[in-house]
């Protein structure tokens, strides 16, 4: 015991505690909002009253997006925020870690991506034909594509042709659906009765013209994807910065 004077040791930064907290419970709460979202989409859909459901949708159930990134910020936010109010040192090393690996995962999708351009494009191209194929058998998917279409002006992977790989839309004699041989609403152009336009369907397919959305828009892609990456990095150094200060501070309390 140290009578008559005041010992000073490390002491825990409240500024990284309680920005790393208020920052986590902000990505917490949206965690659950998205989970919450996906698990609504999936009652609506029957899909919690039959789980054996989820395998019959040939093509993606855009629900699992909300599931995947809602569990990911729910298992981060808890983690971060709990390990910061808390001083714990094994959530917040969790957090580190798992967002270490995110971080490494992503940068070695856009180097992958880059490398195998080719590769990515007829995996893109299998993706979209797949989920034509499944296009009336989810709403969810089919809002997803119709979307797509829309805000693109595609149809198709990379064309109108390729709706005739799905049942309603085939121009098969034995199809007897009253779409044969056309393709959804989301294909039609804008305003099919203006004299200039020439087509009424978009001609162009998704494939291309996700391409040129990504040349058109390289500069703010490629910000956004940076200022992710900046954000992780942040929060992986302030989150080593109070596990550093946290292990001092226990460290000075055995030598009093």
């Amino acid at each position: 015991m140290m009578s008559g004077k005041h010992y000073k040791g490390h002491e825990v930064s409240c500024c990284i505690k309680y920005f790393i907290f208020g920052f986590n419970i902000i990505f917490w709460l949206l965690g659950v909002a998205f989970l919450g979202i996906g698990l609504w989409a999936w009652s609506e859909k029957g899909v919690l009253s039959n789980i054996s459901s989820i395998t019959d949708l040939g093509g993606f159930d855009p629900v699992w997006l909300f599931l995947v990134v809602g569990g990911v910020m729910f298992i981060l936010g808890f983690a971060g925020c709990i390990g910061a109010l808390r001083e714990n040192t094994f959530l917040l090393k969790f957090f580190s870690v798992f967002l270490g690996i995110i971080f490494f995962l992503e940068l070695t999708a856009g180097v992958l991506a880059f490398v195998f351009k080719d590769w990515i494009k007829d995996q893109l191209n299998f993706f979209i034909n797949n989920n034509i194929r499944a296009y009336r058998d989810d709403i969810d998917l089919q809002n997803l594509i119709d979307f797509t279409q829309e805000y693109w002006e595609c149809c198709g992977a990379f064309g109108a042709d390729d709706w005739n790989l799905n049942i309603y839309f085939n121009c098969t004699d034995s199809n007897p659906s009253r779409e044969k041989c056309g393709v959804p609403f989301s294909c039609c152009t804008k305003d099919p009765a203006d004299p200039e336009q020439k087509t009424y369907i978009h001609v162009k397919g998704c494939v291309p013209q996700f391409e040129k959305w990504l040349q058109d828009n390289l500069t703010v892609v490629a910000g956004i994807f940076i200022g992710i990456a900046l954000l992780q990095i942040f929060g992986i150094c302030l989150a080593q910065n109070l596990v550093s200060d946290i292990e001092a501070v226990r460290a000075s309390c055995l030598f009093t």
